[in-house]
């Protein structure tokens, strides 16, 4: 069993900065690529950033130098750290994980966390 647990979700006027946590335990052989999703209400989930076991990253042009996705891997927890937000940004993230455990390869989500950005 693999659980992923987010944290640091809130409310924060525009302009300010949240950092949301993403925590990975349970039967786990390996992480492979771990990400931020967010689904905004009336809207499609969308990639907000992702990492590799290795450290390499992308995101989402809407969201290119104001977010830092980062990783501990002995710690197994996914950060990402937003600054300068918008109201655009009102959405539920979601953290994803492609772990490996029992041999495969699974891809696993949190239950959400809610960022509302007010104006």
């Amino acid at each position: 069993q693999v659980q992923l647990v987010e944290s640091g979700g809130g409310l924060v006027q525009a302009g300010g900065s949240l950092r949301l946590s993403c925590a990975v335990s349970g039967d786990i052989f390996s992480i492979n690529v771990m990400g931020w999703y967010r689904q905004a209400p009336g809207k499609q989930r969308e990639l907000v950033a992702r990492i590799t076991s290795g450290g390499k990253t992308n995101y989402a042009d809407s969201v290119k130098g104001r977010f830092t996705i980062s990783r501990d891997n002995a710690k197994n927890t996914v950060y990402l750290q937003m600054n300068s937000l918008k109201p655009e940004d009102t959405a539920v993230y979601s953290c994803n994980g492609q772990v490996t455990t029992g041999w495969r390869e699974y891809d696993y989500w949190g239950q959400g966390t809610q960022v509302t950005v007010s104006s």
